[in-house]
């Protein structure tokens, strides 16, 4: 399903009170996709690391339970699903009863699965094991200080740019900031650039990336424009781009996307998040 006029975005909420896989809405990933260019093969592989804080669920004797899941949503399923769809099918679970959090994982990883196409992996922390998540920042090279003049606030995939010698760079910056492509309502992110290659500009990738602060995407397809743009424009011979975004509705959602064979990262929440 593609038509986000059908979606829950924007739209009065009204909490479930029983368990109801339906609510999960799921978009097509292709259109998107095929704008950017984007063929049946992928320069990338990755996955979507989602948090959500707000689980909770009864025991078998109806006393509630709580939880902090974790999802990792392959970035070559055919489907994602939509934030708010997921966070009320999460609430929907607040009255449901489970002989464990061993079915509660279980049960969200089968719904997840059938929405997005793809095998999707659910871990749950225990509240004994919350702190012990720790919070870490993205590696590499802050570009934020960088002086700079900004005056496009719409994708400008012509500020990149890229020459001289070969290196292995990993660039970071916290001023990413999109909005959501229904509601308006803003998006705010750590990105991580990593690459080889052709030496990229700093300050016009610093550029490049601040220029979404208007721009209306999901969380998965800023960062494969992303990856789009820095791949087709600087030539890499081996990109990564990986974006941590702050909460809403308590969930968080953390697009990888990688040309090489990077493992996944730990899905570790930085200071913002």
């Amino acid at each position: 399903m593609t038509d986000l006029a059908s979606s829950p975005l924007g739209r009065a909420t009204v909490y479930a009170e029983t368990y109801e896989p339906g609510l999960l809405f799921a978009v097509e990933r292709a259109p998107l996709r095929d704008g950017l260019g984007l063929g049946a093969t992928l320069p990338f592989r990755g996955a979507d690391l989602w948090t959500a804080y707000e689980l909770s669920w009864l025991d078998p004797l109806g006393k509630p339970q709580v939880a902090i899941a974790t999802f990792a949503l392959p970035a070559a399923s055919p489907r994602i699903v939509e934030s708010k769809s997921v966070k009320l099918y999460l609430a929907a679970l607040n009255l449901a009863r489970f002989a464990s959090s061993d079915a509660v994982a279980a049960t969200l990883g089968c719904d997840l699965s059938a929405a997005t196409g793809a095998a999707v992996e659910v871990t749950l922390v225990a509240p004994d094991v919350f702190a012990a998540r720790g919070r870490q920042e993205l590696a590499g090279e802050c570009l934020d200080a960088l002086p700079l003049r900004v005056d496009a606030f719409a994708p400008e995939p012509e500020a990149l740019a890229a020459g001289g010698a070969v290196v292995e760079k990993t660039w970071m910056t916290r001023l990413f900031r999109s909005v959501c492509p229904v509601t308006g309502q803003p998006d705010y992110a750590s990105v991580q650039v990593r690459y080889r290659g052709a030496t990229i500009d700093p300050a016009g990738l610093l550029r490049y990336l601040v220029s979404f602060r208007r721009h209306p995407g999901f969380h998965e397809h800023c960062v494969e424009r992303i990856f789009a743009d820095v791949w087709q424009r600087c030539g890499p011979q081996a990109l990564t781009v990986y974006a941590r975004f702050t909460r809403r509705g308590g969930l968080d959602i953390n697009p990888f996307r990688t040309s090489g064979d990077l493992p996944f990262p730990a899905n570790v929440p930085t200071s913002q998040q």
